[in-house]
């Protein structure tokens, strides 16, 4: 064993999310009379936050003066909207399963609330997952170290022992930051020349789950 502990990111990584996110966004579009984006254009919108989602998806962006309560509003119609398109990528259950049997730790971070974290930890990966970290006010959202040195800290880990794993220039720099090798994968949110082009160009690529057997 390389590692110890594998830190996966969540949206575009262990879950697809995008459909659920997408229409979570164009409920509250519509509730406040905005016009709808397509799923492609969430897609790109996603990865810093809810906050960074909808100052992108609305009209004025943070100038709305609206802007808190379409957040608001977006992040409790998500909470509860999380789950209905929402699932696993193919063999992400599998990798899990296989890096338990091993006697990885394995951990969860992401820039989504916490709710929405626990929410779907609990239902896909409770069993496999030892720590799941979402946005609190008491850590920095990614791409700050933040929420990986918690994670670490609740695992009993060092650094030395940890890779992590995104689908997002956001992991790329979430691991850079975080002083850990990160691994990429491709069937996510970026594509490989978008993360290349956006400073991911030294880390390990793969295009299916069971291929990071290979590298922990």
């Amino acid at each position: 064993m390389k590692f110890k502990a594998v830190i996966f990111d969540m949206d575009g990584t262990l879950l697809n999310t995008i459909e659920d996110i997408t229409d979570s966004v164009n409920f509250i579009l519509r509730k406040y009379d905005m016009p709808e984006r397509t799923l492609d254009e969430v897609k790109h919108f996603v990865g810093n936050s809810s906050v960074k989602l909808i100052e992108r998806a609305i009209q004025g962006g943070r100038e709305n003066p609206q802007f808190d309560q379409i957040l608001s509003d977006y992040e409790a119609y998500y909470v509860d909207h999380c789950n209905i398109k929402t699932g696993p990528y193919k063999h992400i259950p599998e990798l899990l399963k296989e890096l338990k049997d091993r006697g990885y730790k394995i951990a969860i971070v992401s820039n989504k609330s916490m709710d929405g974290v626990q929410e779907l930890k609990n239902v896909y990966f409770g069993e496999w997952a030892d720590v799941a970290i979402g946005v609190t006010d008491k850590l920095q959202r990614k791409p700050a170290p933040d929420e990986c040195l918690e994670a670490m800290k609740k695992m009993s880990v060092k650094k030395e022992d940890c890779v992590y794993v995104g689908d997002s220039d956001v992991d790329d720099m979430t691991a850079k930051n975080t002083g850990i090798p990160c691994i990429s994968c491709l069937w996510g949110f970026r594509t490989k020349d978008e993360l290349i082009a956006a400073g991911a160009g030294e880390n390990a690529f793969v295009s299916d789950p069971l291929e990071i057997l290979d590298l922990v």
